[in-house]
């Protein structure tokens, strides 16, 4: 793919596209999870999120990922560049955006280069087992299955190399920036969404607070005081309060002082999943 191109251009265009923080990040979310470090295969590189199998996978809603690339796909032909590229760097848009509704200004580090496979460079049987089932970032289970939702996100975390730090910020971040499936609300614990703060972190860790749960696999946050409702979760938000690891993880992030941190430290682990197939940057 083209690499020397006007990012801030592209970036422009992107902006200007009305796309939702979540829709923009969500997709390029999609396009980079499939990367397993065990066989290097998937990853955003080659955008076959535009093809099939992926472009009809249920875990990647098909209707918004064909409304996202609609509004991707001619920028990218406007500019002469990757799909690849136009997705990632879409979700660089989104995040950006929500980092400055947050109140700082961090720039998402960008590595263009990547290419465009086509139909015929791809063997739709042999990617068929890299769909995803579930993907605890997304807060998506395809169906109940006898492996709990927790070990099924660790088992996406270590495919995609990343470590237990990184998959805590990912998953606190990606809550807030109303990337659920669906656009379900468990474990959107803030009254901003869209922005990406550190509120994830802060209210489950709140003492104020107690899980009961819904009976359907749910949780309910319940105020200790009045018995109000105040959100629902699942079992992936839950461990982060539960595992004593990870729950350690996040109260350093629900700390005041760490909201910048707890952003720098997504866009690290973000930049890394989206440069996680780019065997040509190493």
């Amino acid at each position: 793919g083209k690499s020397d191109y006007d990012v801030a251009a592209v970036k422009a265009k992107i902006a200007a596209t009305g796309l939702s923080v979540g829709e923009l990040v969500s997709t390029a979310w999609d396009s980079a999870r499939t990367f397993r470090g065990s066989d290097m295969r998937g990853g955003a590189n080659g955008a076959r999120i535009r093809l099939a199998p992926q472009k009809d996978w249920e875990g990647n809603e098909p209707d918004r990922l064909q409304k996202v690339l609609s509004k991707l796909e001619p920028i990218a032909a406007e500019f002469g560049i990757s799909v690849a590229d136009t997705i990632v760097l879409a979700g660089n848009v989104g995040l950006e955006q929500a980092i400055k509704a947050a109140g700082m200004n961090v720039e998402v580090p960008f590595a263009p280069g990547r290419g465009d496979a086509t139909d015929e460079m791809t063997d739709a049987e042999s990617f068929e087992p890299l769909e995803p089932i579930a993907d605890g970032y997304r807060n998506w289970l395809k169906k109940d299955y006898v492996v709990s939702s927790e070990e099924l996100m660790l088992d996406r975390t270590q495919l995609m190399g990343l470590t237990a730090p990184e998959m805590t910020v990912l998953v606190g971040g990606m809550r807030v920036l109303g990337t659920n499936y669906g656009g379900t609300n468990h474990g959107v614990f803030t009254d901003k969404p869209g922005v990406l703060s550190n509120d994830f972190f802060v209210n489950l860790t709140d003492m104020a607070y107690k899980w009961e749960p819904s009976g359907d696999g749910t949780y309910k946050i319940v105020n200790r005081d009045s018995g109000a409702v105040k959100w629902t979760a699942t079992r992936i938000d839950l461990v982060f309060g539960s595992n004593s690891i990870l729950r350690a993880y996040a109260e350093l992030y629900a700390q005041d002082d760490n909201k910048e941190k707890m952003v720098q430290d997504f866009v690290k682990a973000w930049t890394k999943v989206m440069n996680a197939d780019r065997f040509d940057l190493k």
